[in-house]
C-alpha cells in the first residue's frame, strides 16, 4: 500500500513537473514580447539579447498608439481597433446564430440524410483554405463587396463545421426527455430549441463565441485581401505600418503595438476560462 502511495507521488510529481515546463515555454514567447516593448530600440538589437531593460519604457504603449501621429494619411490606432471590434461582433453574432440552428437539427431532430448530411459538412474541414480563396474572392468581387467588411462577417452567417460539430456535440449530451416534455406542453420546435436548448448550452456557446471572437480578431489574410482603404483596417493589419518599407523597424514600438492588441484575449479568456473549459469537456461526452 505504502509502496502505491509512493509511485502515486511520483507520477504526480512528474506530471507536474511536465506541466510547468510546457507552461514555461508556452509564456516564453509573450514575456519575450513584453520585453521588448518596455526596451529603447537600441536595446532590441543586443547580441546577446538584453531579457531585462535597463529602464523600462512605459511610454512605448502611448508611443505606439500614436505611431505616425505626424505623417500624412495618418490613421488613428483606435480606428483600427474600432474596425476589428465591428467585424467581432457580427462574426461572433453570425456564429453563435447559424451554427446553433444547423447543430440542434443534426443532433435533436430526425430527417432523410441527415447522418449522411452531417459527414459531408465534417468533410468541408479537410479543404485548405488557399484551395477556396480565389473562388470566394470571385464570388465577392461579383457582388461588389470588395473594400468592404462584408467579406470579412457574412460568411459567418452561414455556418462552419467545426462550430456545428461542438454545438451538435453538446445538444445531444441534453436528455431528449425534456424536449418530449415540452411536446407535451404543446411547445413548436423553435421554442424547445429557444427556451429549452439554449440556456442549457450557455458552455458550449460560450467556446464557439470565444472562438469566433478569437479568429476575427487575429484574422489577418482576410482584411488583406478584401479591404483596400487603411481607414477600414483592422488591428492586425493595421500592424504592419510599424513595419518601415525602408528598413529601420521599430520593433520597441511594434512589440508595444502586438502586446495590446493580444491583451484583450488574454483578458478574455481569463474572465471565460471556466465556461471555456466546460464546454470543450462535455461536448466529447457523448458521439
Amino acid at each position: 500500500m505504502q509502496s502505491q502511495r509512493n509511485v502515486s507521488l511520483v507520477q504526480k510529481f512528474f506530471v507536474q513537473l511536465a506541466l510547468i515546463v510546457f507552461g514555461i515555454s508556452f509564456a516564453f514567447p509573450f514575456v519575450w514580447l513584453l520585453s521588448t516593448a518596455l526596451k529603447t530600440l537600441p536595446e532590441t538589437m543586443k547580441d546577446p539579447p538584453q531579457w531585462i531593460p535597463a529602464q523600462f519604457q512605459w511610454h512605448n504603449f502611448w508611443d505606439a498608439i500614436n505611431y505616425g501621429s505626424e505623417s500624412v494619411g495618418y490613421v488613428p490606432f483606435e480606428i483600427y481597433a474600432r474596425n476589428t471590434l465591428l467585424v467581432c461582433v457580427l462574426v461572433v453574432c453570425g456564429t453563435v446564430a447559424s451554427n446553433s440552428v444547423v447543430a440542434y437539427s443534426f443532433a435533436r431532430l430526425k430527417w432523410p440524410g441527415r447522418d449522411a448530411l452531417f459527414a459531408v459538412t465534417l468533410a468541408t474541414m479537410m479543404v485548405p483554405f488557399p484551395v477556396l480563396m480565389v473562388p470566394t474572392f470571385g464570388i465577392f468581387r461579383s457582388l461588389d463587396w470588395i473594400g468592404t467588411f462584408r467579406p470579412l462577417w457574412v460568411p459567418a452567417w452561414f455556418g462552419s463545421a467545426f462550430s456545428i460539430f461542438l454545438l451538435r456535440q453538446f445538444f445531444r449530451t441534453i436528455p431528449f426527455e425534456l424536449s418530449e416534455a415540452a411536446k407535451i406542453d404543446g411547445a413548436s420546435e423553435w421554442r424547445i430549441f429557444r427556451d429549452v436548448i439554449i440556456p442549457l448550452s450557455k458552455p458550449a456557446l460560450a467556446v464557439v463565441a470565444l472562438f469566433a471572437f478569437m479568429g476575427a480578431w487575429n484574422d489577418f489574410i482576410g482584411p488583406l485581401i478584401y479591404l483596400l482603404d487603411q481607414k477600414m483596417f483592422t488591428l492586425s493589419l493595421g500592424l504592419q505600418s510599424y513595419q518601415s518599407q525602408n528598413g529601420g523597424t521599430q520593433w520597441n514600438l511594434l512589440m508595444a503595438a502586438s502586446t495590446i492588441v493580444i491583451l484583450p484575449i488574454i483578458i478574455l479568456f481569463f474572465f471565460t476560462q471556466r465556461l471555456f473549459i466546460q464546454g470543450i469537456a462535455v461536448t466529447g461526452l457523448k458521439g
